[in-house]
Parts: C-alpha cells; sequence; structure tokens
C-alpha cells in the first residue's frame, strides 16, 4: 500500500462484509493502517500528534505539588456524560503535566482522598487552586485543621482548566479557625457577586449569607466584588458594617459602564459580625 493512497476506513469495513474472502493486499492494508506498541514515531508524526494535542479543547486538571512527602490526595471528576474519574496529585511530574477531562459541563469536582503524611506540629497543606484566572481559592489543612475533608467541593468550573497547587509549611504555631458571618443585602436590580480573602484562606463569589471559617494567621480579610455594570448607567455602593453595631466599616464604588471583575472593596478586621448592603449611588438616584 502506497503512503500516499491511504486506504479509508469504509473501505477496510467493505473487505470484511458477510461473504466476502479479504485478500492478502487487503489483509496488508489493514495491517499498514495499525499502530503496533513496537513502532516509532517519526518527527513528522511527532509534530502532528503534538499540534493535535495542543489543539485539544477539553477542560483539564493539572497538579503542582511542593515538599508532598507522605500525602495522598487525589480528586473524582464528574460530568453530565461519562463515568467519575479520579485523579491523583501523585500521577503529575510536573505543572506542565494535564489530564484532560472526558465528558461535558458542568463538572463537580470533589476530593476523592486525602490521608495526611507526617506533620510536625506546626505543619500545615497549603491547598491554592482557580476556578478562573482572576483570583485563586486558598485553604490550609492537616493537623487540627479538618478544612479539606473528602467530599470537599471545589466549585463550579469558569475556565477551560483547573490548576492545583500544594505544599507544606511550618507556620510556627497552632492554626485555629475563625468564623464570622456575613449576610448580603443587594438593593439593586443588578446581579452581584462577593467574596471574601483572608490570610491563608478564601472563597468563591456568592450572592447568598455564608460564614467564613478562616484562620487566625490575621483576623481581617478583604472584599472583593464581581458585578457586570456595562449595560447600567448608574453607580453602585456597597457598603459594609458591623452588624452588631451598625457602624460604616468600608464602602467600595462600583462605576456604572464598567464590567467590575474582582473589585477590591476594603478590608475589616476582627469583626465577627459583617452586613453587606449595596444600593444605587445616593447622588444618582
Amino acid at each position: 500500500m502506497k503512503i500516499d493512497t491511504l486506504t479509508t476506513r469504509e473501505q477496510l469495513k467493505a473487505y470484511f462484509e458477510t461473504g466476502k474472502y479479504p485478500t492478502q493486499s487487503q489483509f496488508s492494508d489493514l495491517i499498514d493502517l495499525l499502530r503496533l506498541k513496537e513502532d516509532v514515531l517519526t518527527k513528522k508524526e511527532l509534530a502532528i500528534f503534538a499540534n493535535n494535542l495542543a489543539a485539544i479543547d477539553n477542560v483539564f486538571v493539572n497538579f503542582l505539588v511542593s515538599d508532598m512527602g507522605n500525602l495522598n490526595f487525589s480528586i473524582v471528576v464528574s460530568t453530565e456524560d461519562e463515568p467519575d474519574q479520579v485523579i491523583s496529585a501523585r500521577d503529575f511530574k510536573s505543572f506542565l503535566d494535564k489530564r484532560y477531562i472526558i465528558g461535558s459541563a458542568p463538572y463537580t469536582i470533589k476530593v476523592k482522598e486525602v490521608e495526611e503524611g507526617d506533620l510536625r506540629e506546626n505543619e500545615y497543606y497549603s491547598l491554592v487552586y482557580q476556578l478562573n484566572q482572576t483570583y485563586s481559592i486558598l485553604r490550609l489543612f492537616g493537623n487540627n485543621l479538618k478544612t479539606v475533608p473528602v467530599g470537599f467541593d471545589f466549585g463550579e468550573l469558569e475556565s477551560i482548566g483547573l490548576p492545583i497547587q500544594i505544599s507544606k509549611g511550618d507556620y510556627g504555631k497552632k492554626i485555629n479557625i475563625l468564623n464570622t458571618n456575613i449576610k448580603f443585602v443587594n438593593k439593586t436590580q443588578v446581579p452581584i457577586r462577593y467574596r471574601v480573602q483572608a490570610p491563608g484562606w478564601s472563597n468563591t463569589y456568592r450572592s447568598e449569607d455564608t460564614v467564613t471559617d478562616h484562620y487566625d494567621l490575621g483576623d481581617y480579610f478583604t472584599f472583593y466584588y464581581n458585578a457586570d455594570l456595562t449595560k447600567v448607567d448608574q453607580s453602585i455602593q456597597c457598603n459594609v458594617y458591623d452588624a452588631d453595631n451598625d457602624n460604616l466599616l468600608t464602602t467600595a464604588y462600583l462605576n456604572a459602564g464598567q464590567n467590575q471583575n474582582n473589585f477590591n472593596g476594603g478590608q475589616v478586621v476582627g469583626i465577627r459580625n459583617v452586613r453587606i448592603e449595596c444600593n444605587y449611588s445616593a447622588d444618582e438616584k
């Protein structure tokens, strides 16, 4: 069989239709089109394969682990139309490695296995991952912090890739969890989401009330907002109050005509009950 006259798949099928007897040359055509284990790809074939791989637009996961020790950590990805896929951090040799997800969105990504390795008293694992290219989710776990258990939900993936980093560090003290209640009130017609970030901890964007489980590495956190005002002619201000005494703590101004993505909305310190109120700016009502 000449390389420039490759037999098509349909032709091969026709050779083996019921009642037909394939000839020696037809069997040769079939064998020539097989890729055997001992075959070595030419540079041209490798280049074609690499280009095809680069063009894959499936969602992928990649892990970067540092000083992981004997920690066992894996996730399970569920899709609408394919069996669950388990991906282990130990399968990755570098951050360039990728595991492509087979199946269609929505994707549910949860911790499948987490078995702590040998940690000293003040050592913890740091988990950092990105659901969106504009921000990262942070968690510490290990020892007394049972914050990333089996079944931990990573959240809704908003990007084509899910980069995950795990490292181990000594923080010099035992870390404890602090809880702050956050009530969110949106008095506008514009969908607004917020998220919170603290030392070693952050969460996803949301539009409902929440309770943080941040750490006493530093009892302060920063608010971020997400709102598309490109078709809105009124600016919005989001005021953050100490819900125990109604003291105004910080204010964020979301400007009309702009897409506010991951907008820094100010910082609060040592507050256990917070209320966020978003309304149209007073001078534009």
